[in-house]
This record gives structure tokens, C-alpha cells and sequence, in this order.
């Protein structure tokens, strides 16, 4: 299929498409399924970029066009096989990284029963163990399935060379993943003088319409050069539950608890809040004490609320079973802006159940806590 742009040189394109390992059959069986007119899902996890967002760059204005990397991909999909019924969902949201990502997969993703599945995570995580441990769960959780299904690895960057890739790429060797990165091809463009920083990102995190046309130009070609020898491949595979993870399979069955899913008992001063779009439901602590209190089974548990800029949100302490685990800080007053936050309080080998309670800490200067739910494993 013709690329919508033609930005980048031989160069530039085998630095983002670099590794020889992948293994493309369960993408090119998802590409033989559209190509029959069948039912196909496609989906995209990740953060701001995925979610869309696009900064001002200075040669925006000669791209013809402004999209999202995300809406270019599902172009591909949607003109590529006109005759098949193709469902695009994306669960990409600002300012998450794959430790939350993890945790929503399965109710923003997995529930929609996806035939592939692109994950973008590698400028919202840090480049550390932590952060690949929670990135391999997401692609085991979407490949150890009741059917095979396909994942393709992107890595973003910033222009300013800041990316988890060197992480993130350790995972898609362990899986002989599809993977192209646009952190690669840029550091190229802006070595050479082909596009400079301020073209290619007006923030240096999200990429301009040029950025996004040319991770949109990646994408277009890697999955042209599949498409071109799909029938070349074998039938796809689910990958085996006691297939040994690079990490540790810490975060398998991950769940983010929402609403009565996450089993209120005592909801102290908190009241029902929607607090996040993204998100059903929550609960707000405005005045008083707190001591919202839960009790749910788990291994894991990461608690999701609401940093906010206002002044208003306080410490509140996590406790389980009696015991604080945890203090959250959620005031975040100088800020970039509200930020929905996952932070991990407890870890464990085996499941139990728990009783959960959050609650205001003594010191705390801010009354406000925004709580979205629980996040187990």
C-alpha cells in the first residue's frame, strides 16, 4: 500500500526496524484473517502519544495532514482490507505508564478481544527493572490467552534521547516480538541534520504532526513488507502458560477493582465520585477522616488516585490489615497538571484475603484524597 509520507531514508527506517529476531507469524496471521473479510480487532495500549496527543512542531505545516500515529495505524488496517470488518479500540491515557497499564489491560483492552495488540509505553516508563517487569506482564497477559493473538512493540522517545527502549527491547527479544522504534530513527534524523528537535516535538516529549507522520511512515512500511509474504508464514501459536518469564510473571491476572467490583464494606467519609473519564466511578474524600475500607483478595496491590494541582490533596495512609503499609502524598501543587497515578503498597508470593483501609495521616496538610480503585494481582 502507497505511504501516506516519504520522510525517511534507508537509513533512518533500518535503524527503527533494527531487529532481525522478530517473528512476525501471529501478525501475519491476523492479516490473512482481514484479508478472507473477516471480524478482526485491532488495539493500541500506551500514554499520551497513543492517546493522541500532538505538540506544535515547527514544520507542521507542510505534513498535509494531522493525525495521530494511532489513527494512521488503523488507516492501514481499514484501507488495506476494505472487505473486513475491522474494530479499532484505543486504550491509550495520559500520563500512565505500563504499571498501570498492566492493571487496565484486562478491562480496557482484553475485554474487547483483540487479534493484535500494539504497546507504547517506552516514554512514560523509566528506563529501570521495575518498569520491564511490568512491561513483559502486559505483553504475557495479552499472548498466554484461550487463543493466539499478536503483539507488536513500539518505542517512542523523547527528542531529548529519554526512553525506556533499552528495557522494553529485552522483552521483545525474549518473545521474538514485531518491534520498530521511532526513539531510533529520530536520534538518526537529528544526528544528520534531516529534521531537528524543534521540528519533530514542540515539548520534547510528544511528538509534532511530523512526529506522529513519521512513526505513522514505520509503522506503514513494517507492516507493508509483512503483508507483501504473509502467506509465507506459519499459523499462530498462543504463547504457553509455563513458558518461564524473563522477570517474573508478578502482575499475571492483573485487575484494576472499580466501583462494586472492588467491594466497598465501609466507605468512612468518602463519597461516590466519578473522577476520571477514563475510569467508572471512584470515590472522593473532601472533609474528615477518611477510612474508606475494603476487602478484597490478592497477591499485589497497587492503590489509583488523582494527583492534583490544587492544594487541596493531602498524605493518606494505606493499611492492611491493621497495619500502614503505605503513606500517599497527592498533592502535587506545581505540577504539570492532574495526574492519575498508580502507586504499588504491597507485594506478596501468596493470595489472601485482605482488609483495606485508607485514611487521612495525621501530618497531612490537605483534606482531599481521589480515589479510582485497587489495582491487584
Amino acid at each position: 500500500m502507497p505511504l501516506l509520507t516519504e520522510y525517511l531514508t534507508e537509513e533512518e527506517y533500518a535503524k527503527a526496524d533494527q531487529w532481525a529476531s522478530s517473528d512476525d507469524t501471529n501478525l501475519a496471521a491476523v492479516m490473512r484473517r482481514a484479508e478472507n473479510g473477516e471480524a478482526v480487532t485491532i488495539a493500541v495500549i500506551g500514554g499520551s502519544i497513543t492517546e493522541g496527543t500532538i505538540s506544535s512542531g515547527t514544520k507542521d505545516s507542510e505534513v498535509g495532514f494531522k493525525k495521530s500515529y494511532a489513527d494512521i495505524f488503523k488507516d492501514w488496517w481499514e484501507t488495506r482490507f476494505p472487505n473486513a470488518d475491522i474494530t479499532f479500540v484505543n486504550a491509550g491515557i495520559g500520563g500512565t505508564d505500563s504499571y498501570l497499564g498492566v492493571h487496565r489491560l484486562k478491562s480496557q483492552v482484553m475485554e474487547h478481544d483483540p487479534d493484535l495488540v500494539l504497546v507504547e509505553f517506552s516514554v512514560n516508563d523509566s528506563d529501570t527493572v521495575s518498569f520491564k517487569k511490568s512491561y513483559e506482564n502486559i505483553v504475557r497477559n495479552i499472548l498466554i490467552s484461550d487463543r493466539p493473538r499478536a503483539v507488536m512493540l513500539l518505542f517512542m522517545g523523547q527528542t531529548n534521547g529519554s526512553n525506556a527502549q533499552g528495557q522494553h527491547v529485552m522483552v521483545g527479544f525474549n518473545y521474538s516480538l514485531p518491534m520498530v522504534s521511532y526513539a531510533s530513527a529520530i536520534s538518526v534524523m537529528m544526528d544528520s541534520g534531516h529534521f531537528t528537535a524543534e521540528e519533530l516535538s514542540g515539548d520534547e516529549v510528544h511528538p509534532s504532526a511530523l512526529g506522529h507522520a513519521v512513526t505513522g511512515e514505520i509503522l506503514y512500511r513494517y507492516l507493508n513488507d509483512v503483508y507483501a509474504n504473509m502467506y509465507d508464514f506459519g499459523e499462530a501459536v498462543a504463547l504457553s502458560r509455563d513458558t518461564p518469564a524473563l522477570t517474573s510473571d508478578t502482575y499475571r491476572d492483573a485487575d484494576l477493582l472499580t466501583g462494586e467490583a472492588a467491594n466497598v464494606t465501609d466507605t468512612g467519609t468518602f463519597t461516590w465520585s466519578d473522577i476520571d473519564y477514563h475510569f467508572t466511578g471512584g470515590w472522593k474524600n473532601e472533609s474528615g477522616e477518611g477510612g474508606i475500607t475494603f476487602e478484597v483478595n490478592f497477591r499485589n496491590l497497587g492503590i489509583l488516585y488523582q494527583k492534583t494541582t490544587d492544594g487541596k490533596s493531602g498524605k493518606f495512609d494505606v493499611l492492611i490489615d491493621g497495619e500502614t503499609v503505605r503513606t500517599i502524598d497527592a498533592d502535587f501543587t506545581g505540577g504539570w497538571g492532574n495526574a492519575i497515578t498508580g502507586t504499588e503498597v504491597y507485594t506478596s508470593d501468596e493470595a489472601a484475603m485482605h482488609t483495606v483501609v485508607i485514611r487521612k495521616s495525621e501530618d497531612s496538610g490537605g483534606e482531599q484524597f481521589k480515589l479510582i480503585g485497587l489495582m491487584t494481582s
